[in-house]
C-alpha cells in the first residue's frame, strides 16, 4: 500500500503540490487525473523517491521512500518523456535495469520486444515517441516492481498498442499483484482500466473515490412528467445533483442506486423515463460541480 499524508512541494514560491493525502491500495489500478500543471508529475516523482516533500510523508508498504534503496526496488517510475542512455539500445537498458531490479525478467523482456516489433540493437534515439513509450512500459513490467508509476502512460500509443498494454497490466495484476498508478489528463483513456480515481487540481486532491462506488451511486435519468405538479412531487424525493430541462424533456443527475431510482420513477407520474449509464467524465463533472468547481473547464478531451 502507498500512503501519502499531507505532502506539499514548492518550487521558487510556487506550490506545485498542496497538502495532498491519498491512499493507494495494492493490486488495484489508481488513476490520477488532472490538467497539465495540476501537480501530477511532481506527486509521482515524490512517490517514487526522486523528490523530497517539503511537508508530510510518503510510505511504501510502511517504509519511507526517499533515500531508501530497498523501498525503491518496489517502484518503477515512467516519466512523460522517458530517459534512455545516449546512443543506447534496448539491450543496454535490459543490462542496466537488471542491476537495479534483482527480479528483472530478461526472458519476458526480449519476448515482449519481439511482440511489439522493437529491435533490441537499434539505437533508441531513432525510435518514435510511441516506440519509446512502449519500451519504457516494457522495462517497467519486466522489472517486476510491485508499483508501476506511469506519467501519461498511453500518450503517443495508437489504440491497438493502448489496449495491448492495458491487457498486459491486467495479466501482471492477476499473476503477481502489480499495482499500476497512472497519471493522465484524459478521463476517457482511463475509464476502462481504473479501480480508483483521484482528481488533482491546483496541487490539491479535489476528489478521490472508488470508480465502482461512483458509478453505482450516481444515475442519469431522462424523463417527461405528466404535469408540473408531478414534476415537483418527484423532484422533492430526489437527491438531485444536476437538472437540465429542454422543452418537456428533463435530464436529471441524481444520487442513489439504480434500483432505488428505478423504484422511485416507477411510482412517479411520468409520460416517459429511462435510467442511463454515466461516463467517468459525466460523473466527475457532477461530483465537482456539487462542491463548487466547474470541472468542464479543466477536463481535456
Amino acid at each position: 500500500m502507498i500512503e501519502i499524508k499531507g505532502i506539499s512541494k514548492n518550487f521558487d514560491g510556487h506550490k506545485a503540490v498542496d497538502n495532498v493525502s491519498v491512499s493507494i491500495k495494492e493490486n488495484t489500478v489508481f488513476g490520477l487525473i488532472g490538467t497539465n500543471g495540476a501537480g501530477k508529475s511532481t506527486l509521482l516523482r515524490m512517490v517514487s523517491g526522486i523528490l523530497k516533500p517539503d511537508a508530510g510523508y510518503i510510505l511504501i508498504d510502511d517504509r519511507p521512500v526517499f533515500d531508501n534503496t530497498e523501498a525503491k526496488k518496489d517502484i518503477f517510475f515512467i516519466s512523460d518523456e522517458p530517459y534512455f542512455f545516449t546512443n543506447g539500445n534496448a539491450s543496454d537498458m535490459q543490462k542496466y535495469f537488471s542491476v537495479i531490479y534483482p527480479e528483472f525478467d530478461t526472458e519476458q523482456y526480449y519476448q515482449m520486444l519481439d511482440n511489439f516489433g522493437l529491435a533490441k540493437r537499434r539505437k533508441i534515439s531513432t525510435f518514435s515517441k510511441g516506440m519509446k513509450k512502449q519500451l519504457a512500459l516494457i522495462c517497467g513490467v519486466c522489472s517486476k516492481a510491485k508499483y508501476l508509476l506511469c506519467d501519461e502512460a498511453f500518450d503517443g500509443l495508437d489504440p491497438v498498442m493502448r489496449q495491448g498494454m492495458k491487457s498486459i497490466f491486467a495479466d501482471e495484476m492477476e499473476k503477481r499483484g502489480l499495482t499500476p498508478v497512472i497519471a493522465s489528463h484524459n478521463l476517457r483513456e482511463l475509464e476502462d482500466i481504473c479501480d480508483h480515481v483521484g482528481l488533482l487540481h491546483k496541487g490539491g486532491v479535489l476528489l478521490s473515490k472508488e470508480l465502482l462506488d461512483m458509478k453505482c451511486n450516481i444515475q442519469k435519468v431522462q424523463c417527461v412528467f405528466s404535469s408540473e405538479e408531478a414534476k415537483v412531487q418527484t423532484m422533492d424525493k430526489l437527491t438531485l445533483m444536476k437538472a437540465d430541462t429542454r422543452g418537456q424533456l428533463n435530464t436529471l443527475t441524481v444520487r442513489g442506486s439504480r434500483e432505488e431510482v428505478l423504484a422511485l420513477f416507477g411510482n412517479a407520474d411520468t409520460v416517459f423515463y429511462e435510467v442511463l449509464p454515466l461516463s467517468l467524465e459525466e460523473i466527475f463533472i457532477s461530483e465537482t460541480e456539487v462542491v463548487g468547481y466547474d470541472i468542464k473547464k479543466l477536463i481535456l478531451g
